[in-house]
């Protein structure tokens, strides 16, 4: 990651760094898609006056070839936010086409040692324009932070981490500190960006289990390299991944589909809801006599109603000879044995059908 500043409030009025910042401030690393900005707010009793919907906003930095600027509402950012401390991250200058950015938020404990607490992570998002913002507009409830150990000595500091996706496929492996082994090979990536977008990443690489993630790669089992790479460039880019081509030449419709088909199965088995909606739109797309049974028993075991439906419309409409032939192969039988309500849910659709 690098270091892209520090915004110093004292009493509400933002402050010009002290000359002794670099010496406080450390773990400044070099990677293109990934910073961290601090606001360090000293004089908390005064800032909490300010009046709801009021805020206190940090110097310009620069990340990215972009300019930017932390907000900070000690008493929310609107009336959804009453009660609630409000933290975002603005662009700070007019762009020609939108920057897509990830963001999160955290305290930070103990400046010097970087000990980040509180973490609040968001989807990626579309900063369009100047003092376009993201952020999280309940951060932590007021009376919480005012018990807590975020506040020392009136004194306290909010970390906004950031990773810009049009730069982040580019430096993956810059900075990384964690291994995985899938198959014959092995990818490089980061622990908080891997942890801030999938909640199965949080708890392998921070519960209580975090030791065994220490040393070594992580094996990843019952996965393909390239469902597991894909996989990666959706965490980092937040886009649709592109599927994998053989021998620099494209794929088939079947091919396809198969792919999109482990590629749900992984956003699935790692609570990323975006990526599995992207690839039940994909699959259907593809939806035919071919391909309906294995998608519609895709479908059921992940959970993707969306798609199922589209999958019973289809076979819906199909003639009676058509659909026959479906339900005869073997395909069907093992997933109608599987799951007998798939069944019960056709029969549905054809009785609405008459």
């Amino acid at each position: 990651m690098s270091f892209a500043g520090a915004s110093f409030v004292a009493g509400g009025r933002l402050l010009q760094p002290p000359a002794q910042s670099a010496m406080i401030y450390s773990g400044t690393a070099s990677s293109g898609s990934w910073w961290y900005h601090l606001l360090v707010v000293e004089g908390y009793s005064r800032v909490k006056e300010l009046p709801d919907g009021r805020r206190i906003r940090g110097r310009t930095f620069r990340a990215g070839g972009y300019r930017w600027a932390l907000k900070f509402y000690p008493n929310g950012d609107g009336i959804d936010a009453a009660g609630f401390m409000s933290v975002c991250l603005i662009l700070d200058q007019d762009v020609a086409r939108s920057v897509k950015v990830h963001t999160q938020f955290s305290f930070i404990d103990q400046v010097d040692k970087q000990v980040l607490s509180c973490t609040r992570a968001s989807k990626a998002h579309d900063f369009l324009r100047k003092n376009c913002g993201y952020g999280r507009s309940r951060f932590i409830k007021r009376e919480e932070f005012e018990k807590s150990q975020h506040l020392k000595d009136d004194c306290f500091t909010i970390r906004c981490d950031f990773i810009i996706a049009e730069a982040a496929a580019t430096f993956i492996e810059v900075g990384s500190d964690v291994t995985f082994k899938v198959g014959h090979e092995s990818f490089a990536a980061h622990r908080n960006i891997l942890a801030a977008r999938s909640p199965v990443f949080m708890a392998e690489l921070f519960g209580p289990m975090k030791e065994g993630t220490m040393t070594g790669a992580i094996l990843i089992q019952d996965m393909e390299p390239n469902v597991f790479k894909a996989m990666l460039g959706f965490i980092y880019s937040d886009l649709m991944p592109k599927m994998m081509k053989v021998g620099g030449e494209a794929e088939g419709d079947a091919d396809e589909v198969t792919w999109l088909r482990h590629l749900l199965a992984a956003a699935d088995r790692f609570d990323l809801p975006r990526l599995k909606s992207m690839c039940e739109e994909r699959l259907s797309e593809h939806i035919d006599l071919s391909s309906v049974t294995a998608i519609l028993g895709l479908a059921a075991q992940h959970h993707c109603h969306g798609l199922k439906e589209a999958c019973l419309e289809f076979l819906k409409v199909q003639s009676a000879a058509t659909l026959g032939g479906v339900m005869a192969t073997s395909e069907w039988r093992h997933m109608s044995a599987t799951d007998p309500s798939i069944l019960n849910e056709l029969i549905a659709k054809l009785a609405s059908k008459a």
